[in-house]
Formats: C-alpha cells, sequence, structure tokens
C-alpha cells in the first residue's frame, strides 16, 4: 500500500520505519520539509530529529501535509494534539477526500508540565473535532493509548497479550483498520467500542497511561481488558 503520515516525531518516525520496512511505500507529511530536513535536534533526551532518522530510511518520502495526503492510500495522523487541525488543514479537504484516517493524536496540554492536562475531553473529543472539520474523512480512533514502540510490536510486552481499541462512525473502516492492525503490528486483542464520541474514552486514558509511566518509569505497558 501507499500510507500517508502526518507528523516527523518519534511516533511518525517509528509508524514510517515499520511499515517501510514491510514493503510498503511511505511518505511522511510536515508543513515545510526543508526545515524538516534541517533541524538538527529533536525534544527529549531520546528522540532523534527526523534528518538524523531519515539517513536510515532512506526510502520513506517527506513531503508537505497535502503531497502525503495525495500520496497515501490511507492515512495516519501521528501529529501532536495542537498539531491535528493545522496538519489537516494544511492537507485540505481536496487531498484528503474521503480516504481511512488512522487518528492517533492525543488533546495533550504540557504547558504547566507533568503530567499532562488534557485540552477536550468528558463532552467532545480531539476526534470528533477532527472529523467535525473535515466530515468526508472515514477517521478511526486507535493507537493513541500505548507507546509507539508498541504500537508497531505489541509483542514486545506481555507476548502481546494486551489490548487495543477503535472507535469511528464508519462501520466498513473500523473493520479495515481493525484488520490492518493486525496485518502491519500484530494486534490480535482489538475492540471496536463504537461510534466516534467514544474516541473521548480512549482519549481519556491518557490520565492514567501518564501517571502510570511516572509510577512505573517506563512506557513500555499497555492495557489488557479481561473478559
Amino acid at each position: 500500500m501507499k500510507i500517508g503520515i502526518f507528523g516527523t516525531g518519534i511516533v511518525g518516525q517509528t509508524l514510517a520505519g515499520a511499515l517501510a520496512a514491510k514493503g510498503h511505500g511511505v511518505m511522511v507529511g510536515t508543513r515545510d520539509p526543508q526545515a524538516t530536513m534541517q533541524r538538527e535536534g529533536a525534544s527529549g533526551p531520546t528522540r532523534t530529529s527526523f534528518r538524523d532518522w531519515h539517513k536510515d530510511h532512506a526510502a520513506v518520502k517527506l513531503g508537505t501535509f497535502a503531497e502525503a495526503a495525495r500520496f497515501g492510500d490511507v492515512i495516519i495522523n501521528a501529529t501532536s494534539g495542537s498539531g491535528a487541525l493545522p496538519a489537516l488543514e494544511g492537507a485540505g479537504a481536496d487531498a484528503l477526500g474521503d480516504k481511512i484516517m488512522l487518528d492517533l493524536s492525543n488533546p495533550l496540554d504540557f504547558s504547566k508540565g507533568f503530567p499532562p492536562t488534557l485540552t477536550v475531553c468528558n463532552t467532545d473529543s480531539l476526534a470528533e473535532v477532527l472529523q467535525r472539520a473535515f466530515p468526508r474523512v472515514r477517521l478511526v480512533k486507535t493507537l493513541n493509548s500505548t507507546t509507539a514502540a508498541l504500537m508497531v510490536n505489541p509483542a514486545a510486552v506481555g507476548g502481546g497479550d494486551h489490548t487495543m481499541f477503535v472507535a469511528g462512525n464508519d462501520t466498513e473502516a473500523k473493520a479495515q483498520v481493525k484488520g490492518w492492525l493486525g496485518e502491519w503490528f500484530g494486534w490480535r486483542d482489538v475492540i471496536d467500542l463504537g461510534d466516534l464520541t467514544n474516541a473521548r474514552g480512549i482519549e481519556m486514558l491518557l490520565p492514567i497511561w501518564t501517571r502510570l509511566y511516572g509510577a512505573l518509569g517506563s512506557p513500555m505497558f499497555n492495557f489488557k481488558i479481561v473478559r
């Protein structure tokens, strides 16, 4: 497949590398490709600049958000919460069309330090904000409730015996995404929570997730639903 990924940070890099390694065509979208390739540093002590990362992943293309949207048969939104809507606006409704979009973004506000708060919750979600702005896009919320390394390799913890969630208004799109999660990354336990209003619950997992991260000292964990 051809896959467009919005976001050049650790999540975008991890997904792009994993998907390219499986033989998919990948283009990462950013606001300004030239500036991205000139940027030497990246936030966080374990982060890698896209320029340095790309030296080992030359098969991954880099373009604007609009170019990545046109390139992809499917889109993955791997931006930060604050960057999600600007990224989609940068791509534009014509380029996005009615493509399936996996939305991994979280409405996290770190302005007062760690742990972050949510900029939208309870009666709305970031996923719904994006869907209202681009109603033709078949948006599916998923993968936002775990760290990037586990997104692409759930077996790295507990042999993959844990749970991922999806929510969205398009039943066929959700079924397709559930298939991709298994085919691309090996997710075996995926629960469909229902329509996109259920993204509120998935995004509201992040306050407990960030606190578990603090308590455990590592992001290498995930939730398991025991039936």
